[in-house]
């Protein structure tokens, strides 16, 4: 069985997965007067960047005779991956600030409208998309129906599913919402990111925000895949990717009222 308490922080999550994003879009919208168009550009470019052309390099380069050296080195893969999302992301960012919306730079808040959608359609597909699986998992668990996930399945697919539906029963009830807190780290991180990378974009004379971003993006990543993969409780991992945000969102309310 699935405990309720579980349930109800699948739930939680769910809602901050959706709320948050659009929360946080109606707020600089009505509060920092901010264009509506960019947080709708912040999502395409994530999907374009993040969720086609990084997966679809992912799959050339672990592929390769490099990419199974790069998955069979722990350290390697941290690096690695940390690298790509700094790459693919913030280049996604600024071409979007040099090309789309160009002719929306003198409103500096279009900085957080587009780092709301950027990190809001992430929390929508990663956490999102899981807490509604979750959820679907959990009540067909509960009322003894799993036979409706497993029954025409066969080999890899029917033990993924059953691996998945163990995990649902045996995992501490707090980890669902971490996930939700997680995703409110993830936004602050992307909006922080937006801004650096949005005025580097908007003036060559602080052009170096823009590998800055790219620098700190792939601290963050590859920090939390190290942790990880080195079998680090999830709590400490966490504590150290939220004192991580906080620090880059400082630096980023610096850089926004000083460029302002």
């Amino acid at each position: 069985m699935v405990s309720g308490l579980s349930i109800l922080f699948m739930v939680v999550s769910l809602v901050i997965s959706f709320a948050l994003p659009i929360g946080l879009c109606i707020w600089f919208y009505k509060a920092k007067h901010a264009d509506l168009m960019p947080f709708f550009v912040g999502c395409a470019v994530m999907i374009l960047f993040a969720f086609v052309l990084e997966q679809l390099a992912h799959r050339v380069i672990l592929s390769s005779a490099a990419g199974e050296k790069i998955l069979g080195t722990a350290w390697l893969y941290a690096l690695y991956g940390g690298v790509m999302a700094g790459v693919f992301e913030e280049t996604g960012r600024f071409l979007a600030f040099r090309t789309v919306l160009r002719g929306r730079r003198k409103k500096n808040a279009n900085a957080l409208m587009y780092g709301a959608g950027h990190g809001g359609i992430e929390a929508v597909i990663i956490l999102g998309i899981t807490s509604i699986n979750n959820l679907i998992y959990s009540v067909l668990i509960n009322t003894g129906n799993t036979s409706v996930l497993t029954a025409s399945l066969t080999g890899n697919a029917r033990l993924q599913v059953e691996q998945a539906i163990r995990a649902l029963t045996e995992t501490p009830s707090w980890q669902f919402l971490l996930g939700g807190v997680e995703r409110i780290f993830a936004v602050i991180l992307q909006i922080a990111l937006s801004v650096l990378v949005w005025f580097a974009a908007k003036d060559r004379r602080v052009r170096i925000l823009f590998p800055a971003a790219i620098c700190i993006h792939f601290l963050v990543d590859a920090a939390a895949a190290m942790l990880s993969k080195n079998g680090i409780s999830v709590m400490i991992i966490e504590s150290v990717i939220g004192i991580m945000t906080i620090v880059a969102a400082i630096c980023a309310c610096r850089i926004y009222r000083k460029e302002s």
